[in-house]
């Protein structure tokens, strides 16, 4: 069977372009590995009527609401390759199967390269965190602390304070300068020079080299992110480099520089939420219709 679209992540901004095309009754076939970027939280801030929601519970009841359309099948399984065919794309499953589409939908996502540093992996999402508009409310104000990490560090710093009293861990590799010492302390941001030789206990305990021990309610960084799929490159889509990583490359309708294949969430932005990947893909599957429609 030829799919009208192949939607490659059953995430937020895959579900949200699979139901516009849906919604169009055409043939979409989405395939999906399982792999949230949010999997690690227990629950979503910022996304309108789902405010404090499981981010599981989210996404099966989108799953379910979509399924209900009869044009919609949904695989669980990896894609490993896509490539050009002759009637559009041809996708290749990690289980063997092969599966043809008129158009390609890369919604694949980010993983999260976390810092070498102890106990920081076990408290990713819970009490280390990567946005603020996301989880920094519920911190309720208390002490938080910035990893520097990456060129964003000093971005994120300044930014923290409105959501509570924040030191810098600067974790002797990252030195601020005359300029941004000037702005830190202006936003009453502690610098913390010491380097960092674990994080620990219930929510974000700073283990110091010089043994101090900072008690804090919440940790954020920046973490480096690399595309969750390696079929954009293997199509010859375009990338950009962002400050986290690099991300893929589409124009204002979410189409790459390859025609007919398009991209929406996180795999194709700098940076991203709930909201921002349910618009993205919206905006994806609107346009993959309307190139099935128009040519």
């Amino acid at each position: 069977m030829l799919h009208d679209a192949i939607i490659i992540g059953g995430s937020y901004s895959g579900m949200a372009a699979a139901l516009q095309l849906a919604r169009a009754r055409r043939q979409v076939l989405i395939v999906d590995a399982g792999q949230r970027r949010n999997r690690f939280t227990e629950h979503s801030h910022g996304f309108l009527t789902q405010d404090g929601a499981p981010p599981g519970a989210i996404a099966e009841r989108a799953r379910e609401q979509l399924l209900r359309y009869p044009t919609v099948t949904w695989i669980e399984g990896t894609v490993t390759a896509a490539a050009l065919a002759r009637d559009g794309f041809e996708v290749k499953l990690e289980a063997g199967e092969r599966h043809g589409g008129r158009r390609l939908v890369l919604a694949t996502g980010v993983a999260d390269e976390l810092p070498e540093l102890p106990g920081l992996r076990e408290r990713w999402g819970t009490s280390v965190f990567l946005c603020p508009y996301c989880d920094g409310y519920e911190l309720a104000q208390g002490h938080l602390g910035v990893l520097a990490t990456g060129e964003f560090w000093f971005h994120q710093a300044m930014l923290i304070p409105e959501w509570g009293r924040t030191t810098l861990f600067t974790n002797g590799i990252h030195h601020p300068n005359a300029e941004q010492r000037t702005a830190l302390a202006a936003r009453g941001v502690s610098i913390e020079e010491t380097p960092v030789l674990a994080v620990v206990g219930r929510r974000a305990r700073m283990e110091l080299e010089d043994g101090r021990s900072i008690p804090l309610m919440g940790l954020f960084l920046v973490p480096r992110t690399r595309l969750a799929s390696e079929v954009a490159d293997g199509l010859g889509c375009a990338l950009e480099q962002g400050p986290m990583g690099a991300f893929i490359r589409t124009d204002a309708r979410k189409q790459t520089s390859v025609p007919g294949v398009f991209a929406c969430g996180d795999a194709s932005r700098a940076a991203g939420s709930v909201s921002l990947a349910v618009g993205d893909g919206a905006m994806a599957g609107t346009a993959v219709h309307q190139s099935l429609v128009f040519g």
